[in-house]
């Protein structure tokens, strides 16, 4: 049995996830190690959140609030939705945590103590009027690869070429748009065109054809073009301290001190008592980072490839205690709908609001993102692709079979699982096709092929429909009852096996389908027979999945082109938008005097204010109409803090009949407005007023 420490890239926390996040790092890390699991493998699988950097900062001063409040904001935000989307992590940590600030300022010292890193006194970008030394984020300009006029000091996002700030064809500060001056600093650099002539290059070399192709192209790409030292401090405020004397003002480079973030998140795991999953021979951490049994495998997109591939495998190395990576097997970038996920255009599909609109279909999402996984190339996400997928194979195929499995052999034998004879030839290639999906699928999930993997899982779905098909149990029921039990029971070895290996793909529907089956969630390993007995009785049928209707893609494509037209409309950008750029959106449909008329708008007062559980947008709002007191829900807390709109005069529909959200019935609407920037606002009187009062 393997050791495996499994990591998923640690999310840059300045936003919510989005599903090419999902697609790139967490998904198919999540389908590798639910296998293991599976498999009784000895497996750790951690993350957390990437919380420094110069980005957070610049978020930050933008929504007018410390970087620290940002980062929390968002933590809550992205843990949440992967707890509720059902991403397995054993820990999920944070880089603002003390014992992460510990770990990464331990790590440097031991660096700096052996002399691997070079000191080095240069000139770098200053802004006069911020009196402030500018990271590379804080510094844009154009690219001189493409000629992109808002390449970062860092990165050009729209041809990826890497960058210093010397690169940039006429540089500006981001604090204050003014060109800034050259400024001399003293920063420590990782010197990787040494370590390159040492060890690293043929490390990398010794890759080739273990490593998927386009991890191992895109680090010979850097070997060929010699790697270069890279400074890992920064003159920043936010981040972890340089932890050596006259430093005031350095921190850690963000891409020094996050992947040591998998390191903490491993510490505080079993800091925090948490090893259920870990067998008992293991001691504790250093067991999965410092023992050469051990497996470390990252799974990161394409844009982290060289932090994973030379940057920390450099940093591991020089360090002494740790092992380094056997695998990064990266995924490329997910489009959506033919255009680049953009974050600061937002056009992407935000987890958090998936899980609201779409409620019991993480599957769903689960399923489609698998089947067009950029393993080897960009691949496209489309809401029609997504709702055929649903409705064509996993409501048509795999749940139209298992459904039909269910009832007819609750109708023939009464819901328990009829003894079967001799199989004919036609059973036997019904068998035969369920070991060949089982060694498909583990053959593939382990060459991280898990498209492969999981269109095997399909097709075993599709034998088994094959299957009833021909053999028309419906038919031989009248003629030969033991020939029907015979197809009925073959059919529930195949519905049993669907279910164990399914759960790597989709958890919540394995589930549901051994509740259905009456089972314990079967052992991968073991599995290697017939698993039902005769007489065993099944549970209760019911649909494996829904149809999703046109109406529901529709609203989704039209949320996405609401934000095309207001990104055309200068709207929507990396920028917040000025007042001057608000845009009415058309007059609605017509209505008449009197269908207004019968609207009751009322002035009333916050009272209390509560998030909802489980949502990320609802509070319930108890309000006072001078008259009486009653409950709102209302979709506003991605706008609101709860306990800053108490004592707030609010505008409400008085006489909307009352309905029920997340189990709370709701009287009423409180009536917004929304602004150019997408905040919502308060409809209320100038000044204060007596509760119930009448709008007219």
């Amino acid at each position: 049995m393997s050791r495996y420490l499994i990591t998923s890239a640690l999310p840059y926390v300045n936003g919510p996830v989005h599903i090419g996040h999902l697609a790139g790092a967490y998904l198919p890390a999540d389908i590798f190690v639910r296998y293991l699991r599976a498999k009784g493998e000895d497996v750790l699988f951690i993350c957390g959140s990437d919380e420094h950097g110069v980005p957070i900062t610049l978020r930050a001063r933008k929504e007018g609030i410390t970087p620290q409040q940002l980062v929390d904001k968002y933590h809550g935000i992205v843990k949440k939705s992967f707890e509720d989307f059902g991403i397995s992590f054993d820990f999920y940590h944070r880089t603002s945590d003390p014992l992460h600030h510990k770990t990464a300022s331990d790590f440097f010292t031991t660096l700096y103590d052996k002399k691997v890193f070079v000191e080095e006194v240069s000139e770098q970008y200053f802004d006069e009027e911020a009196n402030m030394f500018l990271a590379d984020r804080y510094i844009t300009g154009t690219c001189p690869n493409c000629g992109n006029p808002n390449a970062y000091g860092d990165q050009c996002e729209k041809c990826g070429k890497s960058l210093s700030p010397a690169d940039l064809i006429n540089p500006h500060s981001q604090l204050s748009g003014k060109p800034p001056i050259k400024k001399k600093t003293k920063h420590w650099y990782l010197p990787l065109d040494k370590m390159q002539q040492e060890w690293l290059e043929a490390w990398i070399r010794s890759k080739e054809g273990e490593w998927k192709s386009n991890v191992f192209g895109q680090c010979k790409s850097w070997l060929d073009q010699g790697l270069q030292p890279r400074a890992v401090t920064r003159d920043l405020d936010w981040g972890v301290k340089v932890p050596l004397p006259d430093t005031e003002g350095k921190v850690l480079y963000v891409w020094f001190d996050a992947p040591i973030g998998y390191i903490s998140s491993t510490k505080a795991y079993f800091e925090n008592g948490q090893t259920s999953n870990i067998k008992p021979q293991t001691i504790g951490w250093k067991d999965y980072w410092c023992n050469k049994d051990s497996k470390l495998i990252h799974f990161i997109g394409k844009d982290n490839i060289v932090f994973h591939c030379i940057i920390f495998p450099a940093m591991l190395k020089a360090h002494g205690d740790f092992i380094l990576p056997e695998n990064v097997p990266a995924n490329e970038f997910l489009n959506l709908e033919g255009e680049k996920i953009s974050t600061s255009r937002n056009w992407a599909v935000w987890l958090n609001e998936y899980l609201e609109d779409f409620p019991g279909k993480q599957d769903v999402l689960r399923y489609v993102l698998c089947s067009t996984f950029p393993e080897n190339k960009d691949n496209d996400f489309t809401w029609k692709d997504f709702q055929t997928r649903n409705n064509s194979e996993l409501v048509a195929i795999l749940g139209n079979f298992v459904n039909r499995t269910l009832v007819l052999t609750q109708n023939y034998f009464g819901g328990k699982v009829p003894q079967h004879g001799k199989p004919n030839e036609r059973d036997q290639e019904c068998i035969a096709a369920i070991q060949q999906a089982k060694k498909l699928i583990s053959e593939n999930i382990e060459k991280y092929k898990f498209r492969e993997a999981q269109q095997a899982l399909m097709d075993l779905a599709r034998a088994g429909n094959k299957y009833l098909a021909e053999t028309e149990p419906w038919k031989t029921i009248k003629t030969d009852e033991a020939q029907t039990a015979t197809i009925l029971y073959i059919a529930l070895e195949v519905t049993t096996y669907l279910a164990l290996l399914m759960e790597p793909f989709l958890p919540n529907t394995a589930s549901k389908l051994n509740r259905m089956l009456n089972l314990e969630k079967t052992d991968w390993k073991n599995a290697t027979g017939q698993i039902l007995k005769a007489g065993h009785v099944l549970g209760a049928a019911e649909l494996l999945f829904e149809k999703i209707e046109d109406e529901i893609i529709e609203k989704q494509i039209a949320k996405l082109n609401a934000t095309k037209i207001n990104q055309q409309a200068g709207m929507v950008s990396a920028d917040e938008p000025k007042a001057s750029d608000f845009i009415p959106t058309a007059i609605g449909k017509e209505t008449t005097f009197d269908e207004f008329g019968k609207m009751d708008l009322r002035i009333a007062t916050i009272l209390e204010a509560e998030r909802v559980p489980k949502t990320d947008k609802l509070l319930k709002l108890k309000i006072d109409l001078g008259f009486e007191q009653r409950t709102i829900v209302s979709g506003i807390a991605h706008c609101f803090e709860p306990e800053k709109i108490i004592g707030q005069q609010v505008t409400i529909i008085a006489n909307l009949a009352p309905r029920k959200i997340k189990g709370i019935e709701s009287k009423g609407m409180i009536l917004m407005a929304e602004d150019a920037d997408g905040k919502l606002k308060f409809v209320m009187p100038s000044e204060k007023i007596n509760n119930g009062s009448t709008v007219k």
